[in-house]
């Protein structure tokens, strides 16, 4: 809250969260600060900083106020979170987060939209761990509490959804998990807590891969986790015991990219939404995978609960093969071929969900492409998508 009451913009608040007096020194942005050896002035300081270790200089591997920094400022835009650990990359965040609430025996109840390295790590370190996963519909809603059992300890989401963008209804999934104690998980990556404020919704554990929309750059791998009150201790501990250390260079990147954050959205979504409308319009396009168009199942559900939109989405080509998919994506200039998003430049790639499902299934009218919408123009972007999608028909001709 401001001085005259009113609630401060996005644009205000990620460009003044975590700025301590007290880390800054009087310069505007957080400085790095780099070390693995802290000295201390007597045996008596050493014991007092040993047993006091939260933002308190003590050891590299429990962070400076380079890290320190960007955890408070991240904390600072999901109202009603505790804290906030930071990690070496976006997968290190989810596995540090399902790690401190899940133990042999345990069940997770995980979307079957995850992204794919969610559920490797389900069915690989979770399983050879002794815990066991099931997968669920993306659209289950409340229906949750019936797949809820003894050995449920927690359940992850992501919405909207890896690939094809279903959106979940959080509420309804939170309600039914609170009734039976379960915790919940939600990588929210794709909105960032400016567009779906996870925590004042309910949710335990929100989880980003910095990487994308916080850093912007395509430069640095980084990952976050926040927690609600009362989840955010166990969370601190099981990750010191993992020895996960985010780098104070990275951090130091990550919050200078998350001053800009708001203002990037915002054009990262117009575009999007542009170009999106513009491909329902193809006829070689068959459908437009994008929450915010009434066409993308959990439409409802996003108009409700969403603030905005972001700018990854995904399209689905009339008929087609590979050939014709590869030959679309080859030739376009604007766009480059590779993983992750967020970032400054455009990118598309081809998908195929239906590899990474296990309990729904899909029947697309053709191939799959995602986009990642940058911050070129959207009318060059247009024009290049325009050629593709003639290379494309005449490959399918």
């Amino acid at each position: 809250m401001s001085t005259s009451d009113r609630p401060l913009d996005d644009a205000t608040r990620v460009v003044n969260a975590g700025r301590r007096k007290e880390w800054t020194g009087g310069i505007v942005s957080p400085p790095v600060w780099r070390a693995s050896t802290i000295l201390y002035d007597t045996v008596a300081d050493l014991r007092e900083r040993g047993s006091n270790t939260h933002h308190r200089l003590f050891y590299g591997r429990k962070g400076t106020p380079t890290q320190w920094a960007l955890a408070d400022a991240l904390t600072e835009l999901e109202p009603g979170a505790e804290g906030t650990f930071l990690y070496c990359s976006g997968v290190a965040a989810l596995a540090a987060a399902l790690l401190s609430v899940l133990t042999p025996g345990d069940e997770l109840l995980l979307v079957d939209s995850a992204y794919d390295p969610t559920r490797g790590l389900a069915m690989g370190l979770l399983k050879r761990l002794g815990i066991k996963t099931r997968f669920y519909d993306p659209l289950i809603g409340a229906g949750i509490a019936d797949l809820i059992g003894d050995d449920t300890r927690a359940i992850m989401m992501e919405s909207p959804g890896s690939l094809t963008f279903e959106v979940q209804d959080v509420p309804a999934i939170v309600a039914a998990a609170k009734a039976r104690g379960v915790t919940t998980l939600l990588d929210n990556t794709w909105a960032t807590p400016l567009l779906f404020p996870a925590i004042s919704k309910g949710v335990d554990l929100t989880i980003l891969a910095c990487t994308k929309y916080v850093v912007g750059h395509s430069d640095v791998m980084l990952g976050s986790v926040t927690a609600a009150p009362g989840h955010f201790a166990k969370l601190r501990d099981t990750s010191f015991q993992l020895g996960q250390v985010a780098s104070p260079d990275d951090c130091w990147l990550g919050s200078r990219g998350l001053r800009t954050m708001a203002m990037r959205l915002k054009q990262h979504e117009a575009s999007a939404l542009k170009i999106a409308h513009w491909l329902t319009e193809q006829p070689q396009v068959a459908a437009v995978l994008h929450p915010a168009l009434p066409g993308c199942p959990g439409h409802d559900i996003f108009t409700r609960d969403f603030k905005g939109s972001s700018g990854l989405f995904s399209f689905a080509l009339r008929g087609g093969d590979e050939d014709g998919r590869a030959a679309l994506i080859d030739g376009l200039d604007l766009f480059g071929i590779g993983y992750s998003w967020g970032g400054f430049e455009s990118l598309a790639l081809p998908v195929d969900p239906q590899r990474y499902r296990s309990v729904t299934q899909r029947d697309d009218a053709g191939p799959i492409i995602r986009l990642q919408i940058g911050l070129e123009d959207p009318g060059d972007l247009i024009a290049d998508l325009a050629a593709g999608l003639k290379r494309f028909g005449a490959a399918t001709a």
